[in-house]
């Protein structure tokens, strides 16, 4: 068995350690959720286990496209969009029933769906605190109760033009869109707990939960 030099040494003492909480690179929200929020949520929910405390497993972006049935070139314009939201490219929903008042048959595309794991939901969560609900007229606020039961909390926009990335002159027709957060949180109030430290902007329990944006 080969001996250890001095040289392999000192390179084993510079690598990081395996409980290192964060690598270069990391996205912003990930580092600050690791850095602040786990343990501050350690503290108030009594917990040791770093797996018991609540995080961000998935966000799904849905944007329901009605009129696709009549004028196809506006969901091709809403996977555009929704792509460059997200950076990842959606896909099609398809229409499971027959509808004869709104000339809806089955298995027709009327929509688009992305879900957003690891580095991607975290940057995509990121804009969407940081940048695009800033920029909704007269915000006040999200909605504090429209949680699942379940700790997921559900939110929607009007338009996509909130997203900075998206040029108005390319989108001229306002799509809006459903966002759901799956965490891991045993219970809305959990879940309320987290998303707040998180940074998403809830309104406090004594006002109304009106309209989310």
């Amino acid at each position: 068995m080969a001996k250890k030099t001095k040289a392999d040494t000192a390179a084993a003492g510079k690598r990081a350690p395996a409980d290192a909480t964060a690598a270069p690179g990391t996205p912003r929200m990930l580092d600050f959720y690791l850095n602040t929020v786990r343990p501050q949520l350690a503290t108030s929910l009594s917990r040791t286990n770093p797996h018991a405390i609540p995080k961000l497993v998935k966000i799904v972006v849905n944007m329901g496209v009605g009129v696709a049935v009549t004028e196809k070139k506006y969901l091709e314009e809403a996977i555009g969009a929704m792509t460059q939201v997200t950076g990842q490219k959606p896909i099609a929903t398809i229409s499971k029933a027959a509808v004869s008042g709104f000339k809806l048959r089955e298995n027709l595309p009327i929509g688009c769906k992305v879900t957003l794991r690891g580095r991607r939901m975290y940057e995509f969560y990121d804009r969407l605190v940081s940048l695009a609900l800033p920029r909704v007229r007269d915000f006040r606020g999200l909605s504090n109760t429209a949680f699942d039961g379940h700790g997921n909390y559900s939110l929607g926009l009007s338009e996509q033009m909130v997203f900075p990335e998206i040029n108005p002159d390319r989108y001229t027709r306002p799509q809006g869109m459903h966002i759901t957060l799956v965490t891991t949180a045993r219970t809305d109030d959990e879940a309320r707990q987290f998303l707040r430290a998180m940074g998403l902007p809830l309104k406090k329990d004594n006002d109304d939960g009106g309209a989310a944006a």
